[in-house]
């Protein structure tokens, strides 16, 4: 019992580097972690638990992009009023975001509650996330190519209309597919329709906070919330590991994009893609 309990720590430690890494970068987190399953499986945790442990761990990723991106994402701030008290002061321009924001959630929220037990049952395996890790390299590397010459009609988040918010929110919905990879998706419908990479970047990470919060809430009250004590502690370590792993794996991001483009995450998704099939042939 006290094995299993520490190898259960580790594994769910693993699991959390995984999320931290692969959730913001464009290369699929849900894949990775149901590769990750196949050479690593919980012991005495009970039916669907990890199920629900694969979405809700992306709550301790969605707190890192919220400490990371505070002053972009928090609607108020004290000031020093006129007779030198402190005030507290609504910003518009983030209020605005916000509300592009939910608008953005919209396509993913709808079909997410409609098509949650079917995605469950016929696409999370690891044939689909192989073809969907090349399929959309592909179009990683196409669209790299394609927009080598042509530069960017929006470099600043405070540029998006909601037009815009609701074209990257499409293609985020169709990250509910797994190996599409939800920022992989985003940052591709937002750099294919005219954004810089960074505002693509930066509006797919806010794009996740609601989108997250709302998938794992489901994913909890299917489950339910009699964990075991063990559940309880793997849920948990697995959250602090993909926090802590999101602050730097956003970081690196973001300093990534400052001087490359997505072309080599494109060649990565590829590579991994036909790895998993010739690996998983016949399981």
């Amino acid at each position: 019992m006290l094995a299993t309990y520490f190898l259960n720590i580790i594994k769910s430690l693993i699991f959390g580097v995984i999320e931290g890494i692969t959730e913001w970068l464009p290369i699929s987190s849900t894949g990775h972690l149901i590769i990750a399953e196949k050479f690593m499986e919980f012991g005495d945790v009970s039916d669907g638990f990890f199920d629900m442990f694969l979405v809700v761990i992306q709550l301790g990723a969605i707190l890192a992009v919220v400490v990371m991106f505070w002053n972009k994402l928090c609607p108020f701030r004290r000031v020093v009023s006129d007779n030198g008290t402190k005030v507290m002061k609504v910003r518009k321009g983030i209020i605005n975001l916000w509300l592009k924001v939910i608008a953005g959630c919209i396509p993913a929220g709808i079909l997410g509650v409609l098509l949650d037990d079917l995605l469950d049952k016929y696409l999370y395996n690891y044939k689909t996330v192989a073809i969907t890790l090349i399929i959309y390299g592909v179009l990683f590397i196409v669209v790299e190519f394609l927009n080598q010459k042509r530069p960017p009609k929006i470099r600043k988040l405070t540029q998006l209309t909601f037009k815009d918010a609701l074209i990257m929110g499409a293609f985020q919905a169709l990250a509910l597919i797994p190996g599409t990879s939800r920022s992989g998706a985003t940052i591709l419908g937002g750099i294919t329709f005219g954004n810089s990479r960074r505002v693509a970047s930066e509006f797919s990470f806010f794009l996740a906070v609601p989108v997250m919060l709302g998938a794992s809430a489901l994913k909890l009250l299917k489950f339910g919330f009699n964990f075991s004590a063990m559940e309880f502690v793997i849920l948990i370590d697995g959250m602090i590991a993909a926090f802590t792993i999101s602050l730097l794996a956003i970081r690196l991001l973001m300093n990534y994009i400052k001087k490359h483009n997505f072309t080599l995450f494109g060649v990565y998704r590829i590579i991994l893609g036909i790895i998993v099939l010739l690996v998983f042939k016949g399981a």
